[in-house]
């Protein structure tokens, strides 16, 4: 079968909830990629930054092939010996003192959003029912019924109601905003440190730091999403790190799966995380020896590698590279680490780039219509990137 053959099946017995590249992915290794005709292209988009660690990256395997010799499930009914030395782990690498195993970063949200109501009640005091949570414009937190009643992307609420009621809504990127909303009832602020999404859009600098002060004024949780930007993709650990900022919790996914499996959790303080009961939250795959053992091989890597570092250099890179370019068409270039766009003007059709990108060697994946991530495997050398570089300036260069 060819790349034809795949996309036709794909397309025939698939739901048609995405609008992919037509490219099919046969074979995939460190930063690059290829398809059954043995094309080879650089992946610049990492599967939305979950392979930061590069594609099967020998050490993640090991641990996969390793644990799935020994034991695979077994359900939280009972103990396993791999849990606790990677939540021990997780704990240990995030800087926070409990940390509760999912599986998606969806997951993820949705335990951080029940964990921050539960606490509204019992710590705070709020009536049962009343609880808000504030979240900002132009968010993405996942996709279940509840996290599209936050979302403002219409697309993604489209005939998804009855939404569920107690969020509030306000501007990205206006900590004042912030603090107006706020109310007896408010227990919760939600918000990503980059909106990845909404096209690498970085806040002003003091932004996540202000926030912070807000909420610890105002006996407020902070939830830091990092799924997307965390795990050194942004040259940092987490995006919060370049403020200093500590949140209450952290919802983390994508990269901690080392682009093996999927791999999710939330990470806080005691106090707030200690509101969980047995039977008030659960779930079977949460926690198990497979995930466990990709996931603690996974941050080793992070650390071994010094990815971070890597991130923040090459970054700086990219971003210098790229504005030079000489295009009516670029509006601006921004981001931080490794995680960057390429914003065009309003109207304009980047999916078309995204094309001629792939026809020279280049993955790469549009959002809101007129903006391109560009996102690779944070093992990527200097060499490889100005590769690159070179392809990504000429595809721009020549609109």
């Amino acid at each position: 079968m060819n790349t034809q053959d795949y996309i036709k099946m794909d397309e025939t017995y698939g739901a048609h909830n995405y609008h992919p590249l037509p490219v099919v992915i046969s074979k995939a290794e460190g930063v690059k990629v290829w398809d059954p005709e043995g094309r080879e292209y650089y992946d610049f988009l990492s599967a939305y930054s979950a392979v930061n660690q590069g594609h099967r990256h020998p050490k993640i395997i090991d641990a996969l092939i390793e644990q799935a010799g020994r034991c695979t499930l077994t359900s939280r009914a009972f103990h396993n010996d791999v849990m606790g030395v990677y939540l021990k782990k997780l704990c240990e690498y995030t800087g926070f003192d409990v940390a509760l195993p999912m599986n998606t970063g969806a997951e993820a949200v949705e335990t951080a959003l029940k964990i921050a109501r539960r606490w509204g009640v019992e710590k705070k005091g709020i009536e049962n029912g009343k609880q808000e949570i504030i979240c900002v414009k132009e968010n993405f937190h996942g996709r279940t019924i509840t996290i599209v009643s936050m979302s403002t992307d219409e697309v993604a609420r489209v005939n998804y109601g009855p939404y569920t009621p107690g969020f509030v809504i306000v501007d990205y990127n206006d900590a004042k905003a912030i603090e107006d909303a706020i109310t007896e009832n408010t227990c919760a602020v939600i918000i990503e440190p980059i909106q990845g999404e909404a096209g690498v859009y970085v806040p002003d600098e003091g932004y996540l730091a202000c926030v912070r002060s807000i909420c610890t004024n105002h006996n407020v949780l902070m939830i830091d999403d990092e799924i997307q930007t965390g795990f050194c993709r942004t040259g940092k650990k987490f995006a919060v790190d370049h403020e200093n900022v500590k949140p209450d919790l952290m919802t983390l996914g994508k990269a901690l799966g080392g682009g093996v499996i999927p791999v999710s959790a939330v990470v806080g303080t005691k106090e707030v995380m200690e509101i969980f009961t047995p039977g008030s939250h659960g779930s079977t795959f949460g926690g198990y020896p497979i995930a466990c053992a990709v996931a603690k091989a996974s941050l080793e890597v992070l650390e071994d590698e010094h990815l971070a570092e890597n991130a923040q250099e090459l970054g700086k890179i990219f971003r210098e590279e790229l504005s030079t370019v000489k295009s009516d068409k670029v509006v601006q270039v921004r981001g931080k680490g490794l995680l960057n766009a390429v914003v065009f003007e309003e109207g304009f059709e980047a999916y078309d780039v995204c094309l001629a990108l792939k026809e020279k060697g280049v993955l790469a994946k549009q959002t809101h219509g007129h903006i391109i991530r560009f996102a690779p495997p944070l093992v990527i050398t200097k060499e490889e990137l100005m590769d690159a570089i070179k392809i990504i300036k000429g595809v721009l260069e020549a609109l």
